[in-house]
């Protein structure tokens, strides 16, 4: 590998490493941002900067990021990726559920507000060993997260169905739609129905009185497009957006309305959600509800986060038979495209 890029690599695998133990996102993309900062550079460009150290000079290129660079470049291994090595342990043990799984179907590429393109995500998730990645980027209303209008999801159709062509893995088209205040959609009904993946995630008016956020949220499992109901409670329990209470609804009536119309309940495994919570985990499982095990990942490293969805559905004696990404590819797609 070429000095260059193995500068490129080291700030590329800090980032990976940050994502993973699940650190600060604008540090993780700094380094991101300066690995495709060095890839922008010719020949000429790298031999300048490297006689002068100058690194910095470089726009979003600071001391940490620069440091990497310039000890990988003099020929070791920069502190700083050696001290996140060090750091690295196992995120659980392995064991039959987690290598029972086969993809993961709620992911977020920087079409909306995941930090890399879709061909990062889909790379790493096949060196983790996953046969199939759904890209679920965010629909229009949840304008802070930057939702897809319709042209722009229709071209990311058309990018995925190209990158298929030479992808690692099976990258399945998806959407996490957000489920509007009465229940509807929020994203063209032909469109959906189009789709490998629709999972349908309550994102506003949180909340919404019990009464009223049971109805909604059971109007959009029985909408035939919707598979997955992702994190249901939308709680925070830690992390950089502090800490948000769980909404309010009739779980009893919602999970019976997934066991009727064959939604999954979504384990979201970012630690900052884990959700559903212990109790309507069990809940859920003792109903008769599948799931699906999701990293609801937003950058490359944070599919790791799979581990802790494979600790809480084992602690509530889920087996793998009703975890759908378990099932292989058509089975799969022979339930979402029912």
């Amino acid at each position: 590998m070429e000095p260059g890029q193995e500068a490129i690599a080291a700030l590329r695998e800090v980032a990976y490493l940050l994502e993973r133990a699940n650190e600060s996102s604008r540090r993780a993309s700094a380094f991101r941002r300066a690995a495709h900062t060095l890839e922008q550079l010719d020949a000429g460009e790298w031999q300048a900067l490297a006689g002068r150290n100058a690194w910095t000079s470089l726009p979003g290129i600071g001391d940490s990021t620069a440091g990497v660079i310039g000890e990988t470049l003099a020929g070791g291994t920069a502190s700083y990726l050696a001290r996140l090595r060090a750091a690295k342990r196992p995120l659980a043990a392995e064991g039959s559920l987690r290598e029972a799984l086969r993809g993961d179907l709620h992911s977020h590429t920087q079409e909306s507000d995941g930090s890399v393109p879709l061909e990062e995500m889909a790379q790493a998730a096949a060196d983790l060993g996953h046969e199939y990645l759904a890209i679920t980027d965010h629909s229009p209303r949840l304008r802070i997260a930057n939702g897809l209008s319709v042209e722009r999801l229709t071209a990311q159709l058309d990018h995925i169905a190209r990158y298929n062509e030479i992808a690692p893995l099976r990258v399945l088209t998806g959407i996490e739609v957000d489920i509007l205040s009465d229940g509807r959609l929020d994203q063209r009904p032909d469109l959906l129905a189009g789709l490998d993946v629709v999972v349908a995630s309550v994102h506003s008016e949180l909340r919404m009185p019990s009464d009223q956020m049971t109805l909604r949220m059971v109007a959009a499992v029985a909408n035939p497009v919707v598979d997955v109901l992702g994190h249901c409670t939308g709680r925070l329990v830690a992390g950089e957006r502090g800490a948000r209470a769980p909404s309010s609804f009739d779980a009893e009536v919602v999970f019976e309305a997934c066991r009727q119309f064959g939604v999954a309940v979504e384990i979201n495994c970012r630690p900052e959600r884990s959700d559903p919570p212990d109790d309507l985990l069990a809940l859920a499982a003792e109903m008769g509800c599948d799931f699906s095990l999701n990293t609801d990942a937003h950058a490359p490293g944070q599919l790791e986060f799979v581990a802790y969805g494979v600790e809480r559905a084992e602690s509530a004696g889920i087996t793998a038979g009703r975890i759908i990404t378990t099932w292989p590819l058509q089975d799969l797609l022979g339930r979402t495209r029912r």
